[in-house]
């Protein structure tokens, strides 16, 4: 099919791929966003797998603390390690230590990190890797980041490799998650492309839930998201759509579609960045998502 021109199918045939691919959706938080959640339950789903972002200047001690509370609200918690901000393998055996004692951690997401000039032994979360600390702390599950707007040699040979590890080297289960896209049509080439050249990891596609256009475009800009960038620059141009919230509605519909009639599309989870606040996206999930969007406080 034309990766472009999606049919629109009926609005309850829609809404039952919309509903299909968020399922066992995961979100990001950090620290200080987690913060002004009263009650995550009232929120998220039932077992939604909730990334906390390492952002650089955050104490170890505000990461764990915020593990320990969404574990404790019976959230699988997956903290960021970002490599260029940890010093030496002795600070990496500490922080997967201390996650895993003080709040029962036991998946991760490992990344370069948005550092420039590393803080020490780490470069990419490859080195990360290669210490085996994670597979002696008994984890059992490991993410690593990928970005469909990237450079396909370099973003490539690096996800091929991620490949070949998770397949030879470690027991834990792994998966790719990428940087947040707003079109469907490129990162459906890009995950069928890397599966064409064996990468057999699933894909946990980032999206940007609802949030102000320039709220948006001030994210992409500062994570380095180019091509996505161009299409809410083209999106800006149109004064109808400037003053209005952007939704991932059509984005994640498109990708819906494609993966219902293709079922083994390696794309298999949808990662939420909410970029507009936490609650905003949760509301989001549970007005589009049917059953995949019901807060876990609303079902007992």
């Amino acid at each position: 099919m034309a990766l472009l021109n999606f049919k629109r199918k009926s609005d309850a045939t829609q809404g039952a791929d919309l509903e299909a691919i968020l399922a066992d959706y995961s979100i990001e938080v950090m620290p200080r966003t987690a913060e002004k959640i009263e009650d995550f339950t009232a929120l998220l789903p039932k077992g939604t797998r909730v990334y906390i972002a390492h952002i650089e200047g955050t104490p170890i001690d505000d990461m764990v603390a915020t593990a320990r509370r969404l574990s404790e609200a019976g959230y699988p918690v997956m903290p960021h390690f970002p490599a260029r901000i940890i010093k030496d393998a002795d600070t990496l055996a500490d922080w997967i230590a201390r996650y895993q004692g003080e709040a029962g951690v036991d998946q991760a997401l490992l990344l370069a990190g948005g550092v420039t000039t590393p803080h020490g032994a780490f470069d990419s979360s490859m080195q990360l890797l290669e210490t085996g600390l994670f597979d002696k702390a008994g984890f059992k599950r490991l993410h690593v980041a990928g970005d469909p707007d990237g450079s396909m040699k370099a973003v490539n040979e690096a996800i091929m490799w991620k490949a070949d590890f998770a397949r030879e080297r470690t027991d834990a289960e792994m998966a790719i998650a990428t940087q947040f896209c707003f079109e469907a049509g490129p990162v459906i080439k890009w995950a069928d492309d890397l599966k064409a050249a064996g990468m057999d990891l699933p894909i946990h596609i980032g999206v940007a839930g609802p949030a102000k256009l320039q709220t948006l475009i001030k994210f992409s800009i500062a994570c380095g998201v180019g091509a996505s960038l161009k299409v809410l620059q083209k999106r800006a141009i149109d004064v109808t759509k400037l003053l209005l919230p952007y939704e991932p509605t059509e984005f994640l519909s498109d990708l819906a579609e494609h993966k219902a009639a293709n079922p083994d599309f390696n794309i298999t989870n949808v990662h939420f960045f909410p970029l507009g606040g936490i609650k905003t996206n949760a509301n989001w999930a549970k007005e589009n998502g049917g059953a995949s969007g019901v807060p876990a406080a609303s079902i007992g």
